[in-house]
């Protein structure tokens, strides 16, 4: 028989990864932390209510975005220094990659606070390899800047000899892709995945240009990931 996970050994922050689309696409021990802790810190309550209850989880819930962490991370440090047990999750995906938990994890860890993390779903790594790129050697760069600092950043990508991959709103897509044809050649080999693990998954190859033309003919939905060969 298996040993029971104890309260003393769930103290401290767990971050757990959601599903991306699939609500299957959870592991059973992200399941049983989810069960076990005190508080869940939730990106979108809303959405993680729709998780929880497909898995009959009933653990409080608490809001934590962008908005509000540098405020809340005092109040959490806190409680796990009093030896609670914290589950943090984003809406789907790995917490604190492009999405809020890196201010918390560096406060817990300051704090020498127990920070454990989970493996799982991710959008990054199934684009990549849906790419047909090479995979050995890649970049993530998450999202663009959207204003300061994004001539340069797209300037040194030009450059950069690993397969980049990045993430996108359908709302700038076409706007990226047309910056991206621009500073690192229309005929550069690349792919645009949207909505992984769902019914209507796709993912679109060819170069930057036919991808832009893509997306300028077809109304883009959901979010991308864009994969990028590297200058050879």
């Amino acid at each position: 028989m298996e040993k029971n996970t104890t309260q003393h050994e769930m103290d401290g922050l767990w971050l757990v990864p959601t599903p991306i689309g699939n609500l299957g696409d959870i592991t059973i021990r992200a399941l049983e932390v989810l069960r076990g802790v005190n508080l869940i810190l939730a990106e979108d309550t809303r959405t993680t209510a729709k998780l929880l209850k497909h898995y009959g989880i009933d653990s409080p819930m608490q809001s934590f975005h962008m908005h509000n962490e540098h405020k809340s991370v005092p109040k959490i440090i806190s409680e796990l220094s009093a030896g609670g047990c914290i589950a943090l999750v984003s809406d789907a995906g790995s917490p604190g990659v492009c999405d809020p938990g890196f201010l918390l994890v560096r406060a817990c860890l300051a704090a020498d606070i127990n920070v454990e993390a989970l493996p799982g779903a991710t959008a990054l790594i199934p684009a990549l390899t849906l790419s047909g790129l090479p995979t050995n050697r890649f970049v993530f760069e998450g999202f663009l800047p959207q204003k300061k600092g994004r001539q340069k950043r797209l300037s040194e990508l030009a450059m950069e000899t690993r397969t980049i991959v990045l993430y996108e709103s359908p709302y700038r897509i076409a706007k990226t892709l047309g910056q991206l044809a621009k500073h690192l050649g229309e005929d550069r080999g690349a792919t645009a995945s949207r909505e992984i693990t769902k019914k209507f998954e796709e993912t679109v190859r060819g170069s930057l240009k036919t991808l832009l033309n893509h997306f300028t003919q077809t109304s883009p939905k959901g979010e991308f990931v864009i994969v990028i060969e590297g200058i050879s």
